[in-house]
């Protein structure tokens, strides 16, 4: 399982993902699950997967080798607007399931992927997508303000209730994290080390480039002062009327 969490923002854009892909009472691995692909000055792209580990690294690698030809090919380097750029991204998923489909369906495997591509290209404002299994994809517009992909359910009510379009880079990180440690905290099969990326409107290159580990004192203190002004606001409300 994963978390992976994308806002689009007046600013610029933040995204976070966590990097546990599997999680036992002995048995935990980690990958990286953020992809940057950037040309300072021309175009900053952020690639972030989730699902079966295996079509998700085959379908980067696939992106990747279009960069190795970008001079014959269309790439994530070359193309023109990031609708195109997440078009290539549904293509790449959707050659990965002619390969490999029926083979996974024949040990039972579900052919499972979700990606967010997000970023700015010179010449139009930062966009956001989110590319669905079959290679089909949505584009966040005003109305929507995040995209998450994988154990979601846990670090939505903090977004629903903070985020909004004028918030800060800064401000969108921090709920970024507060969100991924609800979600830490609530299933087992999510967690660090998490990679922070940060985007400012306009600049075409990365702002921050964060590892985020347990022992990451921001994050330290993030996770106990969250928690601790939940118990705070809990107790400051009254109790209901139990006697009638």
């Amino acid at each position: 399982m994963t978390y992976c969490i994308a806002t689009l923002l007046d600013t610029g854009l933040v995204f976070l993902s966590d990097s546990r892909t599997n999680a036992g009472v002995d048995h935990i691995n980690t990958f990286r699950k953020m992809h940057v692909f950037e040309k300072p000055g021309d175009r900053v792209l952020v690639l972030m997967t989730s699902g079966n580990l295996a079509v998700a690294q085959s379908t980067v690698h696939s992106l990747h080798e279009q960069i190795t030809h970008s001079d014959t090919r269309a790439s994530l380097y070359n193309v023109h607007s990031l609708f195109d750029a997440a078009g290539l991204v549904g293509e790449a998923l959707r050659h990965v399931h002619r390969r490999d489909a029926q083979a996974l369906r024949e040990h039972g495997i579900e052919f499972n992927a979700a990606f967010i591509l997000g970023g700015q290209i010179a010449g139009e404002p930062p966009r956001l997508f989110q590319v669905y299994a079959a290679g089909n994809f949505i584009e966040a517009t005003l109305d929507t303000l995040y995209f998450q992909i994988g154990e979601s359910k846990y670090g939505k009510p903090i977004l629903d209730r903070v985020i909004t379009r004028s918030s800060s880079l800064a401000e969108a990180a921090k709920c970024a994290l507060i969100s991924m440690d609800s979600t830490i905290r609530s299933n087992l099969s999510v967690g660090p080390p998490l990679d922070l990326v940060c985007i400012k409107r306009d600049a075409l290159r990365v702002l921050l480039h964060r590892n985020v580990t347990s022992d990451d004192d921001y994050f330290k203190m993030i996770r106990s002062g969250w928690s601790d002004s939940l118990r705070h606001a809990f107790h400051a409300l009254p109790n209901p009327d139990l006697a009638q």
